[in-house]
């Protein structure tokens, strides 16, 4: 029952209770008014009885001392009681007009009766005493008829006053029981009231308001500071506080409710800013292991619960090899077929797990409570890598993550694949197809440079011009490509003794360059003759023909030994032309003369 018909009902109750307890005490009032008015008329019933005893007692002394003495004052005295005895008859009968039951009118009659007969014997005696009959008036008043009158108006007026006690007795006894059942009534009510106003209080105020609301109280405080555990017990009943409950209720599930979305909408904005930096950082990038750098320090904070690794596909070797990782991935090979990976051979994600939700990938070892998704990077229609993420836990929650996952494989993958066209270009215009060196353009960028540094940390810089000699005659006997596999030959044997920081290139037709930072004369001298003595060792043929002995001629110079770095390229390409002069297959050091016999390689040095 709702708090306001409850509330009513009692308001209701408690007024009727009030007006009730209100009649009963004026009940009680009127029940003591009646009491009160039987007890005066009690006391006026026996008022008149007494008085009406006094006179007629006082007119028979009067009467008596007047026969006996014949005073006159006597007979006046009797006189005054007899107009006196009018006033009792008046007194009588104005009784008789009163409410009087039918014993005490009977006795009221009969008491007039005989006072009537008395006041007759006492008038005729003293007319006796008046005519000198003295002794006639004394037989009057002591004769045994007057006697017996003043003794029925004694009885009649005692049997009078007798029942009009009992009569007003019972009605004074029913007057103060009628105001006690009135009182009582009343107190009862009034208790009732109390009571009522008691339990609604109580169970009302107390229970259905105070409690609930100081609870309430305490839970939207609890809510306010975002302490969601905080709950209202579920309140059945029908009213305003279980509105009020339920209405609290739902306030706190949609609370909770906006605050987790909040909280998606913080995460989601969250990874989407670190998605967007890590696609600022890629654009930066210009090789493939600073992409891996980039996507490794961001993984880790878009994804805190996943580890993993980026591969790349090495079209050369038909296979993927990671070069890079985060988070300690334990599971996965790091260089593996294509087809051990079910993501590549679909072209989408994949995902393995214990569960068997899915069939696992062979490049995955033994998965005991992990869960493993490879994500394949694609760009420009063709594979270019792949993502690979591993869970700690049994679920890596892939399928919430998919528009996040979707956007960094595709943006990585478009990284990827831009630095290696990048390199693809940048080997274009940097290298010569045909042998695989550095071009000339590629020596130019490089040669400034290394000058730049050797000038200004004063460290040599030694330089090579080679000439493959005779080279026409191999493009004439056996054709253009047996000489291509000549240049071929050389430009293996300058990429397999050059070091760290050396660059070998072609730097036009036949003839190839070798630069040597940090080598003087001396050790570029000695580097040209291991070059020329291997290339003179190796013995080619081209379609099962041998071919004519390959030999080189070689020219040394160095910074600042021989020249200055602006002038190094040349003057060790005018040392070539003295080797070439010099009968070629041999090393000449710029400004030296050149040896006389090739193999002797003390005169190149």
């Amino acid at each position: 029952m709702r708090i306001a018909t409850i509330t009513n009902w009692a308001y209701g109750l408690t007024l009727a209770l009030t007006f009730g307890s209100g009649a009963a005490f004026m009940l009680a009032v009127d029940a003591d008014k009646d009491e009160r008015h039987a007890v005066e008329q009690r006391s006026a019933y026996l008022r008149i009885a007494s008085d009406i005893e006094l006179i007629v007692e006082r007119m028979t002394d009067q009467a008596r001392l007047y026969a006996m003495r014949g005073e006159p004052a006597y007979k006046r005295a009797w006189q005054r009681d007899r107009d006196g005895a009018t006033v009792i008859d008046r007194m009588a009968a104005r009784l008789q007009t009163l409410p009087l039951s039918p014993v005490e009118a009977g006795a009221l009659r009969e008491a007039d009766n005989s006072l009537i007969q008395i006041e007759t014997l006492e008038a005729a005696a003293i007319a006796a005493v008046d005519r000198g009959d003295q002794a006639g008036a004394t037989a009057l008043l002591y004769g045994d008829r007057y006697l017996a009158l003043y003794g029925d108006i004694e009885r009649s007026l005692t049997r009078f006053k007798a029942a009009m006690k009992a009569r007003t007795e019972r009605d004074l006894n029913a007057a103060r029981d009628r105001a006690d059942r009135w009182d009582d009534v009343a107190r009862v009510l009034l208790g009732l009231t109390a009571a009522l106003f008691l339990a609604v209080l109580y169970f009302i105020l107390a229970r259905r308001v105070a409690r609930p609301l100081t609870h309430m109280s305490n839970v939207v405080n609890r809510l306010a500071e975002r302490d969601f555990d905080a709950d209202l017990p579920d309140d059945r009943h029908q009213d305003e506080i279980g509105e009020v409950t339920q209405a609290l209720r739902l306030f706190r599930r949609s609370t909770i409710e906006r605050e987790r979305l909040e909280r998606e909408r913080d995460e989601d904005r969250r990874i989407k800013d670190l998605i967007a930096r890590m696609m600022h950082r890629m654009q930066g990038c210009d090789v493939e292991a600073e992409l891996a750098d980039v996507v490794a320090c961001y993984a880790p904070q878009i994804f805190p619960d996943l580890a993993g690794h980026i591969f790349v596909y090495d079209h050369a070797r038909g296979r993927l090899g990671t070069i890079g990782d985060w988070q300690e991935p334990v599971l996965s090979l790091g260089d593996f077929a294509p087809s051990f990976c079910w993501g590549l051979r679909r072209g989408h994600p994949h995902r393995s797990n214990a569960r068997g939700e899915d069939i696992c990938c062979q490049h995955i070892g033994d998965i005991d409570g992990q869960d493993c998704l490879c994500v394949p990077l694609m760009a420009q229609g063709g594979i270019v890598g792949m993502l690979y993420f591993e869970a700690r836990e049994e679920s890596g929650q892939y399928a919430e993550r998919s528009i996040y996952l979707d956007l960094m494989s595709e943006n990585i993958g478009l990284a990827l694949a831009n630095i290696q066209l990048r390199a693809t270009l940048g080997a274009l215009a940097t290298r010569d197809p045909l042998t695989g060196l550095s071009n000339r353009r590629h020596l130019d960028e490089i040669f400034n440079a290394e000058r730049a540094l050797a000038e200004s940390q004063g460290s040599p810089l030694g330089c090579l011009m080679i000439d493959i000699d005779h080279f026409k005659r191999f493009n004439d006997e056996f054709g253009h490509d047996a000489g291509d596999l000549v240049m071929q030959h050389v430009a293996q044997v300058l990429l397999s003794h050059a070091r760290e920081r050396d660059l070998a290139c072609r730097f036009g037709g036949e003839e190839f360059t070798m630069l040597l930072p940090g080598r003087d004369s001396a050790a570029a001298a000695e580097r040209a003759e291991d070059i020329r003595q291997t290339i003179r060792k190796v013995a080619l043929a081209y379609r099962g023909r041998p071919l004519h002995p390959v030999t080189v001629s070689i020219g040394v110079a160095a910074y600042p030994g021989q020249s200055d770095g602006a002038s190094l390229l040349s003057v060790a390409d005018s040392a070539l032309l003295q080797a070439k002069a010099a009968g070629r297959d041999r090393v000449v050091i710029a400004g030296e003369t050149p040896p006389d016999q090739p193999s002797l390689f003390r005169a190149a040095s």
